[in-house]
């Protein structure tokens, strides 16, 4: 039997700098989105989606420095 390679899961790298920024900055968005319509409902699952956004919100910093 020959080998066979399979490309599901995958990841593929960000080349452009501006690119990787607008995606990072689309996640916290998004995130922070999350928390503000589940705050209310369920507080540690929003919780979680700051932390998320906290963390991004740091390499979106070191990558515009």
């Amino acid at each position: 039997m020959e080998n066979q390679y399979c490309k599901v899961g995958s990841v593929s790298t960000i080349t452009n700098a501006y690119k990787e920024i607008s995606f990072l900055e689309h996640q916290y968005q998004s995130f922070m989105d999350k928390a503000s319509s589940t705050k209310y409902s369920n507080s540690k699952l929003a919780e979680f989606f700051e932390l998320k956004a906290a963390k991004i919100q740091k390499i979106i910093q070191t990558l515009a420095h």
